[in-house]
């Protein structure tokens, strides 16, 4: 398929260069310049997207989807009637539908694909889609999802694949969040740190998010495979959508007083693994 990828980040380099891979015809276009080994490269969403049959999106924030589809020289100049429009930014809900509704103006398609994974699941293309659109839409789009992922859970209708995504987050947060507590009064109570991990790793509390992310806490490498300033982000989403919704987060508005510390403290490139580092200095009383 003729693909425009936009988006070449942590996740979105690795995505667009498992589509080539797997031989389809890829155009990248990056707000910095970035090369794909086996793409064409673009220079902007427009022309990318000039001859392709699929434009999809991988950026940081609504404010970057927007620009790309919609500002100047964005992707919806280059809109042809039968072309799909996926993004797999995490944004609000809403604001996807209206993306939506703007490409079937258009005569085009639209699909919510937010991946959970990592950025070795990216590069490895083993992600997990979230998809949010109409049932044949997202079928012409299996070859491309297969090629950067193991997983494909149809979730609804536009914008459902985004709510599963800010759910899934959220559970992400807490529960690195208790791991990164549990840690934390461990230590200060002088438990070995190996034999809390295999404790944790034996019992009923282990979890994906923890398997993957105690061996960069045993190294403290806090390189970013999900870079904090995104949690981050992703978590200001959720809070918006359950405000929105008449929903109550207690915990997570707790979380998020770490984030907030942990951005005060300049760690918004670390991983969001780095939250580990605030709950640490909170426990030396800073």
């Amino acid at each position: 398929m003729r693909v425009a990828f936009l988006g070449l980040g942590i996740m979105g380099r690795s995505m667009a260069a498992n589509l080539v891979k797997a031989g389809n015809d890829v155009t990248v276009w990056n707000r910095s310049p970035k090369a794909v080994e086996g793409a064409k490269t673009a220079v902007s969403p427009k022309e990318a997207a000039a001859n392709a049959e699929v434009v999809w999106v991988c950026v940081s924030d609504t404010a970057a989807v927007e620009q790309v589809l919609t500002g100047k020289d964005g992707a919806f100049e280059s809109l042809k009637p039968g072309m799909i429009v996926a993004d797999s930014s995490t944004i609000l809900p809403e604001i996807s539908v209206k993306f939506a509704e703007q490409a079937r103006e258009r005569g085009a398609d639209f699909v919510d694909a937010p991946v959970t994974g990592s950025k070795i699941a990216a590069e490895g293309g083993t992600l997990i889609f979230m998809t949010g659109g109409k049932d044949e839409t997202i079928q012409k789009l299996d070859p491309l999802l297969k090629a950067m992922g193991k997983t494909v859970i149809r979730i609804g209708d536009n914008g459902k694949g985004l709510g599963a995504k800010l759910a899934m987050n959220l559970m992400i947060a807490l529960i690195y969040e208790g791991f990164a507590e549990a840690l934390t009064l461990a230590t200060k109570l002088g438990v070995d740190q190996q034999a809390l991990f295999s404790l944790i790793q034996s019992s009923m509390v282990r979890s994906g998010v923890v398997d993957y992310k105690m061996p960069f806490v045993e190294k403290r490498d806090f390189s970013p495979n999900f870079p904090l300033r995104l949690m981050h982000k992703d978590i200001r989403l959720m809070l918006e959508a359950a405000k929105e919704s008449g929903v109550k987060l207690p915990a997570l508005e707790t979380v998020k007083n770490i984030y907030d510390k942990a951005h005060e403290a300049g760690r918004d490139d670390l991983d969001y693994a780095a939250t580990l580092l605030t709950v640490e200095e909170l426990a030396k009383g800073k």
